[in-house]
């Protein structure tokens, strides 16, 4: 089904077809993230060896996920505040020549049809290999819960308390690091934030808001907060901080 995964530095001309990828793995509205607009692109070449991917056997890229490099004390209160400052963060450190000494993994996306095959951990699991192969002692993870976005109004606090049958965390991207050996630090509630105009939240969600308040919209894990006087949207994504220990 598929070949080896490889790293960005080792096949650059991969690239292209990432963001095809990503189109069909994550909401619109994530690419007018400020911090995503701003690096995602230049990780592609800063961090091309903590970029890995997967083809099938048409050389077609089915899976991504992306990593960088950054400082941290090894405390839940010297996290990053989230994906949005764990991203800035690890540029700052490098543009500062710091030693860094823990790898933050940013996002593992899967094409649509390859769910459901187990491919979600086999990637969490090459993140972990390259953390351990370059002596990083922490893998750090501001985790999307993938379900989260069924149930938007459910506090993420309240969210992390299901369960399964079994025992295991109700949703499945929380399961699987558990299972590879992940625990839960922190919770991150402003992981990821969104402004906006609400003329630009129509655009993004295809969606008309006509009064100021909250809106549930596809994809997202929390409601927008739409302010009509204001002319703003603002979506705040709570994301949860997982750990692995080398």
């Amino acid at each position: 089904m598929f070949k080896q995964i490889v790293t960005l530095a080792e096949r650059p001309e991969l690239e292209s077809q990432i963001p095809h990828l990503h189109e069909s793995g994550w909401p619109r509205f994530f690419q007018e993230d400020p911090a995503a607009k701003r690096y995602w692109g230049e990780l592609f070449a800063t961090f091309a060896e903590y970029q890995f991917l997967l083809c099938d056997e048409d050389d077609t890229l089915i899976a991504s996920g992306h990593a960088i490099p950054l400082c941290w004390d090894s405390s839940a209160a010297g996290l990053p505040t989230g994906w949005d400052t764990a991203l800035e963060q690890g540029f700052r450190d490098y543009e500062e020549g710091k030693l860094v000494n823990a790898l933050c993994g940013l996002s593992i996306i899967l094409a649509p049809q390859t769910q459901g095959k187990g491919l979600s951990e086999t990637m969490a699991n090459m993140m972990k290999e390259l953390a351990t192969t370059d002596g990083f002692p922490s893998l750090i993870l501001p985790v999307r819960p993938s379900r989260k976005s069924e149930f938007p109004d459910t506090p993420i606090q309240e969210y992390l308390q299901w369960q399964r049958d079994d025992g295991a965390p109700f949703d499945p991207w929380i399961r699987i690091h558990a299972r590879a050996g992940a625990e839960i630090i922190a919770i991150a509630p402003r992981s990821m934030v969104i402004p906006g105009t609400v003329a630009q939240w129509e655009e993004w969600t295809n969606m008309q808001f006509p009064n100021s308040g909250l809106y549930q919209i596809p994809g997202a894990l929390a409601p927008i907060k739409i302010d009509r006087e204001q002319n703003t949207g603002l979506y705040e994504e709570p994301n949860v901080w997982m750990r692995y220990t080398f």
